[in-house]
């Protein structure tokens, strides 16, 4: 995935990182531990791509992003990626993923089921762990076997995952979603 420009956007959960390409978004970086840290892990994953400002249709992706981080409801089904490297088996991962609605969650093993590969949870849940898109392809929505929350490879790991379900209205056992919940 070749990106050509990346820039920093404030959420409600911090400050994030868009890298973008030709054919759209390159990737999502959710927030580290600060600004500077956002930031060059940006420059790590995406080393050609200069700060700039965004495209208007990258722009508009970054505000439905902020939206549903903030609460709203928002469509992000519709924002262009750029899937190139990407292999066949997580793009398909990432197309179920991408349809879970806010709110709303899959586990792993539903998803392999969805894909007709029952016995692939583990798969799935390694093709999630490096979704170069996090909340547009929202695998905070994908939760380990019996409703337990499962990993979450971002800066703040489970709490991160459980906030972000929080903020969405997701419910976990029945229960609405909550940080410093395991």
């Amino acid at each position: 995935m070749a990106a050509r420009g990346f820039a920093l956007f404030d959420t409600a959960i911090g400050r994030c990182g868009v890298a973008w390409g030709d054919r759209g978004i390159a990737g999502l970086q959710l927030p580290e531990a600060d600004e500077q840290q956002t930031r060059a892990r940006m420059l790590q994953r995406f080393p050609t791509a200069g700060e700039s400002i965004p495209p208007p249709e990258v722009g508009r992706a970054l505000d439905r992003v902020a939206a549903l981080l903030n609460g709203d409801a928002s469509d992000l089904t519709t924002a262009a990626l750029d899937m190139d490297g990407v292999p066949p088996f997580h793009r398909r991962v990432y197309e179920i993923a991408r349809c879970i609605p806010p709110g709303a969650t899959l586990s792993y093993g539903e998803i392999a089921a969805r894909l007709g590969a029952p016995g692939a949870a583990r798969a799935v849940g390694q093709a999630l762990g490096q979704n170069p898109f996090p909340i547009i392809v929202p695998c905070h929505r994908v939760l380990a076997a019996g409703g337990k929350i499962g990993g979450f490879s971002a800066h703040g790991g489970v709490a991160t995952k459980l906030r972000m379900l929080a903020i969405e209205g997701a419910r976990v056992n029945g229960t609405p979603a909550a940080v410093g919940r395991q």
